[in-house]
């Protein structure tokens, strides 16, 4: 069974110079590049009515239409790995996901993720790209999604996503002691030297995050961050530019620092700490057909809440 999917975008003057198939990548963020820059070559997405190349250039208000025939993707296979829903009616679904699970099979996960699961609690995802997932979270970052049911939820998803008019708001532990709240505005790319990083970089894409104190520690800080933009690893990479990176951030977290005085117990937890102190524990967004706000909150889980716990003794403790 195959599916038509339509979508339309008017190009950004900020995108004038793209090609064509750059353009289309991200304003159809929810497609892979090669099925866009096949539909390109086929003639199922037109710049303005009529065939291109994706090596075509844009210069800004052109028309971006898309109608082409999706086949159920079958290169994935169902997996009974248990998800925690907290909402679903037919044209979204809400879940919890934990730290650990890789949302999109890719080299070296090629199964055991949240695509795999998704398909699995509802085989009808197979029609739908990447199994209805818009967004993502980091291996290791705990939390909120929401996964489209349909096409038409996809594209209304995606396209507030691009508005940014989706409310995403997280919980992190740093190492350092904020005096106060703030925001960073820089923009982020790849990493000039390695690939598989992000840095802040002047020839990156904007990125916003905002943040605040939830609650200090001795040498570290529960912060409260909240998403204008959604660009790989952005809280990551922006804390740390900060220069207060994720407690257990292997990435981009930096030489391991350890309170003076703490507890053998702190020290052990914090040099042992299996991942990126980060929680999704937010999430708004309006419902594809119905129009209704839609608001979600994800309790901290255990491992940040035993993390908190400590850090909160220490403080006391030392005072």
């Amino acid at each position: 069974m195959s599916q038509t999917l339509e979508a339309q975008h008017r190009v950004p003057d900020r995108m004038a110079g793209l090609r064509l198939d750059q353009a289309a990548a991200e304003l159809f963020a929810d497609l892979s590049r090669e099925r866009l820059k096949a539909w390109i070559k086929s003639g199922a997405l037109t710049l303005d009515g009529q065939p291109a190349r994706p090596k075509d250039k844009v210069y800004g208000g052109e028309a971006l239409a898309l109608a082409a025939e999706l086949e159920d993707d079958t290169r994935f296979e169902p997996e009974d790995i248990p998800l925690a829903v907290v909402y679903e009616d037919a044209e979204v679904l809400v879940i919890v996901k934990p730290p650990g699970l890789v949302v999109h099979p890719a080299a070296g996960n090629p199964d055991g993720t949240l695509l795999n699961a998704l398909l699995h609690h509802d085989p009808q995802l197979a029609a739908i790209p990447r199994a209805g997932i818009v967004h993502r979270l980091d291996k290791d970052t705990s939390g909120l999604m929401v996964v489209a049911r349909t096409l038409t939820a996809q594209t209304a998803l995606v396209e507030q996503l691009q508005a940014r008019s989706v409310s995403r708001e997280y919980d992190a532990v740093v190492v350092g002691v904020m005096t106060a709240g703030g925001t960073v505005d820089a923009p982020i790319g790849r990493h000039p030297r390695d690939r598989k990083r992000q840095a802040v970089n002047a020839s990156g894409k904007p990125a916003v995050t905002h943040y605040r104190v939830v609650e200090r520690f001795r040498a570290h800080t529960h912060v409260r961050c909240r998403l204008e933009t959604g660009r790989t690893h952005q809280i990551r990479v922006h804390l740390a530019h900060a220069r207060y990176p994720l407690i257990g951030d292997p990435v981009y977290g930096g030489r391991l620092k350890l309170p003076a005085g703490a507890g053998e117990t702190l020290k052990e937890i914090l040099r042992e700490f299996p991942r990126q102190a980060l929680h999704a524990r937010k999430l708004v967004f309006v419902h594809p057909t119905s129009g209704e706000r839609m608001a979600f909150r994800a309790p901290l889980p255990d491992d940040l809440l035993m993390l908190l716990d400590y850090l909160r003794e220490d403080h006391e403790t030392m005072r």
